[in-house]
């Protein structure tokens, strides 16, 4: 398999729907969590302890999706010389829905104990503005390294696979979580 391909998208754009069709595509992805952990805390814990981010499944996976990737990009991008960065692009103002009914369902939930428990529009709107041009500046002189792909505006095959150099497949591009979602 080619380079490790990592989605540093933010929640609630896509990130459900790269890793399903990273899999089409032949990479071993993994979506959020492994085994019951999930994918950001065993960063944390691996970046604590001085290891790569992802030791202990960078052997068995090369695709990784859904981790907070905005903390990480630049630690990965020095750890896995040579990969792939796809963020996963939502229109801001669905976007911004879409997280403040991922905030109405966490807190319906008792057990959850999570980020994403307040509601803050304008918050998540200057992050995210932050975040983009972070990205921006670190892969301006890479474009060949960084790929932005808007899933729920009707990106799909075509455009992942010329990025990453693969056919497209004989299959629809897969698009995870739209039913939970109001038309």
């Amino acid at each position: 398999m080619g380079p490790y391909v990592f989605n540093v998208g933010l929640n609630r754009a896509g990130t459900t729907s790269l890793a399903r069709a990273l899999g089409l595509l032949g990479y071993r992805a993994l979506h959020y969590r492994h085994r019951g952990l999930r994918l950001y805390d065993l960063a944390r814990a691996n970046a604590a302890a001085g290891r790569r981010l992802f030791h202990g499944l960078d052997a068995a996976y090369d695709a990784f999706s859904d981790f907070a990737g905005h903390q990480f990009f630049r630690a990965l991008d020095r750890q896995y010389p040579g990969s792939r960065f796809i963020l996963t692009w939502r229109e801001l103002g669905s976007w911004l829905d879409s997280r403040e009914r991922k905030v109405r369902k966490n807190l319906a939930r008792p057990d959850y104990r999570y980020a994403l428990r307040t509601v803050d529009r304008e918050g998540w709107t200057r992050d995210r503005e932050r975040y983009l041009a972070d990205l921006e500046a670190h892969f301006a002189n890479r474009p060949g390294d960084f790929l932005v792909i808007d899933i729920p505006g009707g990106d799909g095959w075509e455009k992942l696979c010329a990025f990453l150099g693969k056919p497209v497949p004989e299959v629809p591009f897969p698009c995870e979580n739209r039913l939970a979602e109001p038309a």
